[in-house]
């Protein structure tokens, strides 16, 4: 169900000028959307098929098949359920040199390398996604994909909301304290929280269990330093020191059965 030249289940964004520009749709057959060159993409007619939809972000990290496994088990209300899987992968800048040194610029290369080499891309996500087809199929919930050319995971997928007029939303998170890029930038979730319009319903899983935008800021934001006390503290107060308790334990006291301490966006 993954897009390329012979299949056209799945609904392929492209976005382009450079993450700022037009949406483009390469090509769609069981599912149109129409739109108009230069403006806004009128909304999909997808939504009014279907009894309910729900979208879920999926890529390489294991964080996206948590995020189903938990949209699958407390989401899914009727037989009539559609999910789709949201895939974004980013824009191909470069390819492998021939030479097999490094990469270079695809402008450098001839059309039938890129060719080549975009094809192989395809195969890597048909088998990336297809374990995520086989959950749906197995749990017996219809699915589908869409796919977004894009090298800004949160733009694009508010973008597709701003099209789709998506009202429920699922992503994944995984508990390493790196939400925060290294220019100081708010992470894929907090991003897609902050600026979704308030009628799409954003749910956030991490380690299998939904936090909250609370508990999100919370594990996004840096631990505070903890001041180790004197010698002369200690002999005035006669108290004896006892060692800090681990930071999994902290964040279990202050947030009941979830312990996550951040998260990373599980898109790519």
């Amino acid at each position: 169900m993954v897009h390329d030249h012979t299949d056209n289940n799945a609904q392929m964004f492209n976005q382009g000028g450079g993450g700022g520009g037009h949406w483009e749709i390469e090509e769609e057959i069981s599912l149109e959307v129409q739109g108009r060159h230069g403006g806004s993409w009128a909304a999909s007619a997808v939504a009014e098929v279907e009894e309910e939809c729900l979208y879920v972000g999926v890529g390489k990290s294991e964080t996206s098949m948590e995020a189903l496994s938990w949209t699958l088990k407390h989401l899914i209300t009727s037989s009539s359920t559609m999910v789709y899987l949201i895939h974004v992968f980013p824009e191909i800048k470069h390819i492998p040199n021939p030479l097999g040194i490094g990469m270079i610029p695809k402008n450098q290369v001839s059309a039938e390398q890129i060719e080549s080499f975009e094809a192989q891309e395809r195969a890597k996500r048909r088998q990336l996604l297809s374990k995520f087809l086989q959950l749906c199929s197995s749990s017996q919930v219809k699915v589908d994909t869409i796919l977004i050319e894009s090298d800004t995971v949160a733009k694009a997928i508010l973008e597709l909301n701003a099209i789709l007029d998506i009202q429920n939303l699922v992503i994944g998170t995984n508990k390493s304290r790196k939400s925060k890029s290294r220019k100081g930038n708010n992470g894929t979730a907090e991003q897609i929280l902050q600026n979704v319009p308030e009628r799409c319903r954003v749910r956030i899983i991490c380690e299998g269990k939904e936090v909250n935008q609370q508990m999100l800021t919370m594990m996004s934001s840096p631990s505070p330093l903890v001041a180790t006390p004197n010698s002369n503290d200690r002999n005035d107060n006669h108290q004896i020191q006892t060692p800090m308790p681990m930071k999994e334990d902290q964040d279990h006291n202050q947030n009941g059965s979830v312990s996550c301490n951040c998260f990373k966006p599980m898109f790519k």
